[in-house]
């Protein structure tokens, strides 16, 4: 999401980013992939796909209420207006200052869509996700309308998380829960109450991944997302920083698990708990240069069981604008995932 941890940027921090897995997942790029055939408007920040029918839905930040884009075939895509009309009330109060909603998460939830979003100021952990639902995603559909349902988990000055970039999961055996966290001390996995979707409040949450700085600087890793697969879990994480244009050194890794909390290791065995992993997404190779940053991961598996990683990476020929990515994801004979981007 649009945060200003940019100006605390530091050379010791940026240098944190070679420690990770060099088995770089470099896919297939150049034309013919499913990137190289978007069109339409496809500025999207923080996105998160969905498919209800003959329809695919993209949620992101970009505009302050939670931004929709729909597409018929994946490749075409337009505005399709804003979840919410207005921060909620419960939102500003908790959060004194916010002016936005940000990073969702969206998923299909006991008969009704759940749609998890990020309130915070810029900079701050003093955040909270917050949760509304709807039957549909049809606006012409009978039953469709986002119901706020208020405070799912929150941070403050005093805790060592911070509760934005939520992503919802199952687990193997029907456990729900919701991952989150961005620098301070990392992702982290939160157990939900099944009925409301919540948080229980004294709730503790695990670590799955952290990177420390030299010195104590910032730790930049956020936006988690897990992906079921296999027999394993498989965390994406965004490393470094968004939000600089084509001069964001974002880049996506990914760590696998048998146990949903952890712990999630690299193809090498490098742990995400030391700011490791494999490298999954990472920007244009230098004789092209054209798409920079590429994070903010999140995925979804279509009816015909292709998994899609959807992102967004800045657009050196669009002025830096926040661009919608997306390639599908075959698995290797080892079970890993590689990007077909």
């Amino acid at each position: 999401m649009f945060r200003k941890f940019l100006a605390a940027a530091s050379l010791a921090v940026l240098a944190v980013a070679g420690t990770a897995d060099a088995q770089v997942q470099v896919g297939e790029k150049g034309a013919g992939t499913l990137n190289s055939q978007l069109t339409g408007d496809l500025t999207v920040h923080d996105p998160v796909i969905i498919r209800e029918g003959d329809t695919y839905y993209v949620f992101s930040t970009v505009g302050r209420y939670i931004g929709i884009k729909t597409s018929k075939d994946l490749k075409t895509w337009k505005d399709a207006g804003s979840v919410f009309a207005e921060i909620p009330a419960w939102a500003k109060q908790a959060i004194p200052g916010t002016d936005g909603i940000w990073a969702p998460d969206i998923s299909y939830v006991n008969g009704e869509y759940r749609l998890y979003y990020s309130i915070s100021t810029f900079g701050s952990n003093r955040s909270a996700i917050g949760l509304a639902t709807s039957k549909t995603l049809d606006p012409k559909a009978k039953g469709y309308g986002w119901k706020d349902q208020g405070l799912v988990v929150m941070s403050t000055h005093d805790d060592d998380f911070n509760a934005i970039d939520p992503n919802y999961v199952e687990d193997a055996q029907g456990r729900q829960w919701l991952s989150l966290g961005s620098f301070w001390t990392g992702l982290k996995l939160f157990p939900l109450d099944a009925k409301t979707g919540k948080v229980a409040p004294g709730t503790e949450p695990y670590s799955i991944a952290r990177r420390l700085a030299p010195a104590g600087g910032p730790a930049p890793v956020e936006a988690p997302f897990i992906i079921p697969h296999g027999g394993y879990y498989y965390l994406l994480a965004s490393y470094d920083y968004c939000c600089k244009g084509v001069n964001s050194t974002y880049y996506t890794v990914v760590g696998r698990s048998k146990k949903i909390t952890g712990p999630y290791l690299g193809k090498d065995g490098s742990s995400l708990m030391d700011g490791r992993g494999t490298i999954f997404l990472r920007a244009d190779l230098e004789e092209q240069q054209r798409f920079r940053g590429p994070g903010h991961a999140g995925a979804f598996t279509d009816k015909d069981g292709t998994t899609y990683v959807v992102y967004h990476a800045y657009d050196k020929q669009a002025n830096g604008a926040p661009t919608l990515r997306i390639a599908p994801i075959r698995w290797d004979a080892d079970g890993w995932p590689v990007a077909q981007y």
